[in-house]
Formats: structure tokens, C-alpha cells, sequence
């Protein structure tokens, strides 16, 4: 996660792609966008960070869909905070929504579910850790 919209309700925190061919993916989007990379070591193997080339500043992620990662959709996959994600999931099954991949923990930053919307559209959400 950025530093950037820390802990706003609603705001965008994060955005990330999960592909088969994460190193491929990466590659491509470093020639078409001109991103430069950081690898992150994900227990045998590794995701990127993506960075501003001017700044360096992190602004996404590409990992590979493997383990936990195997059942998320191959799409820019935009990370929104919520206040409570328990309470966000309920809402988004009450209100039609469905659950992709289950709350799960971040990191020490928090927790995150991937859902999809009524109309199809999967979001991830993201509550961070109660400081």
C-alpha cells in the first residue's frame, strides 16, 4: 500500500494486477509506461512494485496468480478503504454482491476481500490496522 490516502474512508489505496506471467507483465508495462521496478520476495519467487520514474514513488503492484492470489481476476484491481471490513462484506452480500477471495491479512497493514459488485465488477477492500 502507498503512504498516500492513508487511512481515508473511501479513498483509492491501492492498485495492483495479478497475471500468470507477472515478470512478462511488468516488463511490458516498464517499456510502455516507463515504470521502474522493485522486486518483492514472495517465498520462492517474486511480485513488483511499480514506481514513478521521476519520483520513485511506488504507485502499484504486479504479482503473480499463484496460492491465494490464483483465484483473483486478471484486471487492474483497484483497492478502496473501508472502516470495518466485516461490515463492508456484509453489506456488499446483502446488497448482491459476492465475495472472490476472502478477508485476509495484509501484511501488519491490515486486512483485505476481493469482491465483485452486482454488475460484475471485482474491487478489492482494503481496512487498515487500528493504530
Amino acid at each position: 500500500m502507498t503512504e498516500s490516502n492513508d487511512q481515508v474512508i473511501g479513498a483509492i489505496s491501492w492498485v495492483d494486477l495479478t497475471v500468470e506471467n507477472a515478470s512478462a507483465t511488468k516488463d511490458f508495462y516498464r517499456e510502455v509506461v516507463g515504470w521502474t521496478v522493485t522486486e518483492v520476495e514472495m517465498s520462492g519467487y517474486s511480485d513488483y512494485c511499480v514506481n514513478e520514474p521521476q519520483t520513485g514513488k511506488t504507485v502499484a503492484g504486479i504479482c503473480h496468480a499463484r496460492g491465494k492470489n490464483a483465484e483473483l481476476p486478471a484486471a487492474w484491481l483497484v483497492y478502496l478503504t473501508v472502516g470495518n471490513l466485516d461490515q463492508s462484506v456484509a453489506k456488499c452480500i446483502e446488497l448482491g454482491g459476492e465475495v472472490i477471495s476472502e478477508p485476509r491479512g495484509y501484511g501488519g497493514e491490515g486486512r483485505f476481500c476481493v469482491i465483485r459488485d452486482p454488475a460484475g465488477a471485482a474491487v478489492a477492500l482494503f481496512e487498515h490496522t487500528k493504530t
